[in-house]
């Protein structure tokens, strides 16, 4: 009697667990679920808005913002509501390769299938690079995401509360019928004025190309057709049924009367200004600083470059000074990573500590001095022989979305994992190295972006 009840007590105890496990995987499914918040549904409906009307993305680097546009009653685009950007990384310019964790540059176009409510960092939306303009350059990477999180290696990340808002946003837009919204990535707003400082720049005409497009927006608050040939962005074209190719020279085309012309006069307008800046001697902006390195405390405070007071401190306080031993060589100082300001996590702050063996990490790196080696007569004998360094094996094999994870062997702390790659699977070391431990599988992520 006591068994059959025990064994009636388990059966109950797993009903209850099995029925946890399913609200614990409803609650986690419900993120893109949210609805859009009621002060910004009053804010629709003052200016004219429905929450099924069709959206457009702005975003500008420089200025780490992020617009939403809507479509108004008139029939013309209204900038709906801009968000601070927590973290975008690299600096100013185009992606150019997979892995080089820079923030993409262009026009690109967002689907219903680009969506992914079952991101690891929050809730995502691939934004589509590489397009044709990026693949006639023969520019690489994939995954390049808007994300929660507040983390990036390549992509523009938000908060995760930002990020469930404007995920509502482009969900009611498209249950409203638009078939895809269009995502304007500009390294900073294109004013003449912005264009001057930035004048001397090697990517100034590629963004001459993108003001272009800039401009059309800004003189009919209309998204623009966007084509490419001739390895150039082309706006509101209309060839007349011939095909733009991205790598062809492009066919005759025309662009509405009216469009043009409104265009025409806005660039005229920046020209003179630019030229009468340039002449002037307008200063030209200093080299940017990448934003690996910056934090933001809050989206109440600029992103600022971190002061070196709140970098870690040095391992030793004689590291700077001078070491008088006869054919010393100086020995890399070592780098301690400072724990992000924002780290909500135990898993985040200990990646955040060795940030600099992946590579995936937006943390400030503090350098302790090095020594200052002073040469003497005095016989290099007096110093004890350096200890035999053991080599640490090394594996590197690319994965099957060429994300080329690697996996190193620290002695102490066991093996850190290279590229945060959602499919890449772990390198396999080689039973020819003697007493190698196998790399663990990484933790599975959903269509990561980080290259």
């Amino acid at each position: 009697m006591i068994k059959r009840a025990s064994s009636r007590l388990v059966l109950v105890l797993a009903a209850g667990l099995a029925l946890a496990g399913c609200e614990q995987q409803e609650l986690a499914s419900t993120r893109h679920l949210q609805p859009i918040p009621s002060q910004t549904m009053a804010l629709m409906e003052e200016k004219g808005m429905r929450k099924q009307d069709p959206i457009l993305v702005r975003i500008y680097k420089e200025e780490s913002k992020l617009e939403v546009w809507k479509k108004a009653s008139n029939g013309r685009y209204a900038m709906l509501k801009d968000y601070d950007i927590c973290r975008w990384s690299g600096t100013l310019g185009p992606k150019q390769r997979e892995g080089d964790k820079q923030a993409p540059e262009g026009f690109y176009a967002v689907a219903p299938g680009q969506m992914n409510p079952k991101s690891s960092y929050y809730l995502s939306f691939n934004i589509g690079y590489p397009n044709a303009f990026d693949k006639s350059y023969g520019r690489s990477g994939n995954h390049l995401m808007v994300h929660g999180d507040c983390l990036s290696a390549g992509c523009y990340a938000m908060t995760d509360e930002q990020m469930a808002e404007v995920y509502a946003l482009a969900r009611e837009a498209f249950s409203g019928g638009q078939r895809s919204f269009q995502v304007q990535a500009m390294p900073f707003r294109m004013t003449a004025e912005n264009m001057a400082r930035r004048r001397n720049d090697p990517n100034f005409a590629f963004w001459k190309n993108l003001k272009e497009g800039s401009d059309h927006f800004e003189v009919t608050k209309l998204e623009p057709k966007v084509d490419v040939c001739s390895r150039r962005y082309v706006f509101n074209a209309d060839a007349g049924g011939s095909r733009f190719d991205a790598s062809s020279t492009c066919p005759n085309y025309s662009v509405p009367v009216q469009i043009a012309s409104a265009v025409g006069a806005k660039q005229k307008q920046d020209e003179r200004r630019f030229a009468e800046l340039v002449g002037g001697g307008y200063t030209l902006a200093s080299a940017y600083v990448p934003q690996n390195g910056r934090v933001r405390r809050s989206l109440d405070q600029p992103i600022v470059q971190v002061a070196a007071a709140e970098r870690a401190p040095a391992t030793s306080t004689s590291a700077a000074s001078p070491v008088r031993i006869a054919g010393a060589v100086p020995v890399p100082a070592p780098r301690p990573v400072a724990l992000a300001a924002n780290a909500r996590s135990t898993e985040e702050a200990r990646s955040s500590r060795f940030a600099w063996l992946r590579g995936s990490r937006d943390e400030a790196r503090a350098e302790a001095p090095a020594p200052q080696v002073v040469m003497t007569e005095q016989p290099a004998a007096a110093v004890a022989a350096p200890a035999p360094i053991t080599p640490v094996p090394q594996v590197v094999e690319a994965s099957a979305s060429g994300n080329r994870p690697f996996y190193k062997r620290i002695p102490g702390l066991g093996w850190l994992g290279g590229d945060r790659s959602e499919t890449g699977a772990p390198a396999q070391v080689s039973p020819a190295i003697t007493g190698a431990v196998p790399a663990p599988s990484p933790r599975p992520r959903t269509a990561y972006a980080g290259n």
